[in-house]
């Protein structure tokens, strides 16, 4: 038993967030069907090149049937109907006004089947003066305050990856939104739209540690100024010996007090609050931590109760013990490509746990599946194929 038995997902998601959120209800148990474009003559060689090592790796399409549909096509707009009627929820990552215009849209699925659940999922949401701006993660964190943040003073601010308002904040909100919304379902009967801005979502991750004390006191943090963000010598980064980093996060008193002790200053322990002594420290940590190398730091601060952590590369992550004792890296078994390795589940559930049911699906490799299951006969299959309806 898996916990979504049962719950079955239209994925009209391509790039960033949504494929990582239908990924992780994947792994939870839900069935999903990956609807992608139906591909030219061209693009249809390319895959059989490229075959099952371009997707063998994807981990955001495992637990995935795959489904190539010309959604602009009378016909192809007719099987998405089909597979509505009996969804439960639909990921969109078009842009505003698409589904309106291929005749997928939310009112219009929801007088098929008034219980489906569709998340909608943008840079700037549905609505407003951006919406139909088009962006990028960079573009939605800088709006959103976020990036203006992330860096040193006295220099300009640093590119994350799009690891922040398209994973930690949109892709994960659209899993809580549909979530709460299966839930609401069952007390209701009903389903409902839900609409997710990555705007938004990169906004309301700052509510803690940057917005609640904005809001109180008025003063905006700088780049670099806040305890968070490399201010206090007490969390910061810090070279060593052998040229790697190591970090320390002691930003509760006592914490900072077993890292004084450890390292016999305990009259830095007074300066946590100290801002004008704040550089000072800094400076001292700068030059004491290039006596040791990052491993001779870390074990020997561990012992001292001090939050302390490595800054690894990506082969150092896997290997790990931490990491492998979490499976964070699971080995699966290709046919053609042996063994690979793919990214674990983070949501431990004691009963009903994730799993890798399915590999990642070649582009279409369910289409004539998926099709015979709605009632079309293998006649009408290739007929839809070769008129380019279907992939």
């Amino acid at each position: 038993m898996f916990a979504l038995d049962g719950i079955n997902i239209l994925d009209l998601t391509w790039q960033g967030p949504g494929p990582l959120a239908t990924m992780m209800l994947g792994d939870l148990g839900a069935e999903i069907i990956q609807i992608r474009a139906a591909p030219t003559a061209g693009a249809r060689q390319e895959i059989r090149v490229a075959g099952q090592r371009a997707v063998a790796y994807q981990a955001v399409s495992r637990n995935k049937r795959s489904l190539l549909l010309d959604l602009k096509s009378e016909e192809g707009r007719q099987i998405f109907h089909r597979l509505a009627r009996e969804a439960d929820v639909i990921v969109d990552g078009f842009r505003p006004g698409v589904t309106e215009r291929l005749g997928i849209d939310y009112a219009t699925i929801s007088r098929i089947n008034p219980r489906i659940i569709y998340c909608a999922i943008t840079g700037y949401g549905q609505d407003g003066p951006y919406r139909d701006l088009p962006g990028h993660d960079i573009n939605y964190i800088s709006t959103a305050g976020v990036l203006n943040l992330i860096g040193e003073a006295d220099r300009q601010p640093v590119v994350p990856l799009n690891l922040i308002a398209d994973y930690g904040a949109g892709g994960k909100d659209a899993v809580i939104g549909i979530l709460g919304a299966l839930v609401a379902r069952g007390k209701t009967g009903r389903g409902q739209y839900i609409d997710i801005s990555l705007t938004d979502s990169a906004i309301s991750l700052l509510t803690e540690s940057v917005l609640s004390p904005y809001f109180q006191s008025g003063v905006e943090p700088g780049r670099g100024d806040h305890v968070l963000g490399g201010a206090t010598p007490a969390y910061n980064i810090y070279q060593t010996k052998d040229g790697k980093y190591i970090t320390i996060g002691c930003l509760e008193p006592w914490l900072w007090e077993n890292f004084c002790r450890a390292i016999g200053k305990e009259e830095f322990t007074a300066y946590q609050s100290e801002r004008d002594k704040w550089a000072e420290v800094t400076a001292h940590l700068k030059q004491l931590f290039l006596t040791r190398t990052r491993d001779e730091w870390f074990d020997f601060l561990c012992q001292q109760d001090v939050p302390v952590g490595k800054v690894y590369s990506l082969d150092e992550v896997f290997t790990d013990p931490q990491v492998v004792h979490r499976r964070m890296v699971i080995e699966l078994e290709h046919p053609a490509e042996g063994t690979i390795r793919q990214v674990g589940f983070a949501i431990k559930l004691s009963d009903t746990p994730g799993q890798v049911r399915s590999l990642p699906p070649l582009p279409g490799e369910h289409t004539e599946e998926i099709l015979l299951s709605l009632g079309y006969g293998r006649g009408e299959v290739e007929r839809l194929r070769r008129e380019g309806v279907i992939g």
